[in-house]
């Protein structure tokens, strides 16, 4: 198989987490609903690769999320997965009800950095969900669970523009300050740029939170994710949310380009030396057969290149 060549660079991380967004974020929003059997066999063959950290699915009411209504019925069928974390999101108290019910070990909740988005998604002021939110965690924390709080919107929101660097820093305090053991920060419409993501992180260091707290999501819309991933590398950041070849995205981005494809993040991290512990060849491979199952091509760059076939 066709590897870059690699170039260290000193200044940067020698090993990345990536937190493997495909398996719930990455098919959330596909309008047939994908067989239980399928999502099981893709976060195994996840694992087999090498990802440690697979987000298997969410506890939220079907009527929401009908493609992650099987949730009670996936989990058993790969909580057994050794070494591997399966954290699901909780949005409140019935979704942590029937995770602890699953014998869940990690959770995610799902906050806004905009008044604008928690409404649209929450139904409620940005206080108002953060409020939401603190019974949650705290009782996650009481049963020794840990705890990661998505974070959307934190580069720009389709409704109020740019967002305000001290804003996302204000809300990221409130949710380590609430008890999350890690946040996300979401680029959730994909318009975030190099300089703009390394501003974020530095005024989040100067307020006292320390970059081993901090994850980055982000997406590919306007072809940023790779340069925004980089630069937050060059600032300490070791986890990077990604998703297998490119599943999913955000319903209120402008196009259908959504999450930055975990073997595009695996070509660049490669090429520069950093160690994830992941096969490319396998989940190449992986993502090959779930766009097969999918019945459309995977639009990771990598995948596509990786499984051509010269005629």
């Amino acid at each position: 198989m066709t590897l870059p060549m690699t170039v260290m660079d000193e200044g940067l991380p020698t090993r990345i987490r990536i937190h493997e967004v495909g398996a719930r974020d990455g098919l959330q929003n596909e309008a047939t609903i994908v067989p239980t059997e399928i999502k099981a066999e893709f976060i195994h063959r996840l694992a087999a690769a090498g990802l440690t950290t697979i987000e298997a699915t969410s506890f939220v009411h079907p009527k929401w999320v009908p493609q992650l209504a099987d949730a009670e019925r996936l989990f058993p069928m790969v909580r057994d997965l050794e070494s591997v974390r399966l954290p699901v999101l909780v949005p409140n108290d019935r979704g942590l009800d029937r995770a602890l019910a699953l014998g869940v070990r990690q959770v995610a909740v799902f906050a806004s950095a905009t008044e604008s988005f928690a409404k649209a998604n929450l139904n409620r002021s940005l206080d108002e969900s953060l409020a939401m939110f603190e019974p949650v965690v705290e009782r996650a924390r009481a049963e020794r669970l840990h705890v990661r709080g998505y974070l959307s919107m934190c580069f720009g929101d389709p409704w109020e523009g740019p967002v305000p660097v001290d804003q996302v820093a204000r809300i990221v305090r409130r949710l380590v300050d609430m008890g999350c053991d890690e946040v996300s920060l979401g680029d959730t419409i994909g318009v975030a740029t190099p300089g703009h993501v390394q501003s974020l992180l530095a005024t989040l260091i100067e307020e006292g939170v320390h970059v081993s707290k901090v994850g980055v999501h982000f997406h590919d819309t306007y072809g940023q994710a790779l340069a925004n991933t980089l630069a937050a590398l060059q600032l300490g950041v070791t986890t990077v949310d990604a998703s297998a070849g490119g599943l999913g995205g955000c319903p209120f981005a402008k196009s259908a380009t959504g999450n930055l494809a975990t073997e595009d993040l695996l070509w660049m991290l490669q090429g520069l030396g950093i160690d994830t512990g992941v096969d490319l060849g396998l989940l190449t491979a992986t993502s090959v057969w779930m766009a097969e199952q999918l019945g459309r091509p995977s639009p990771s760059r990598t995948v596509s290149a990786l499984s051509h076939k010269e005629p």
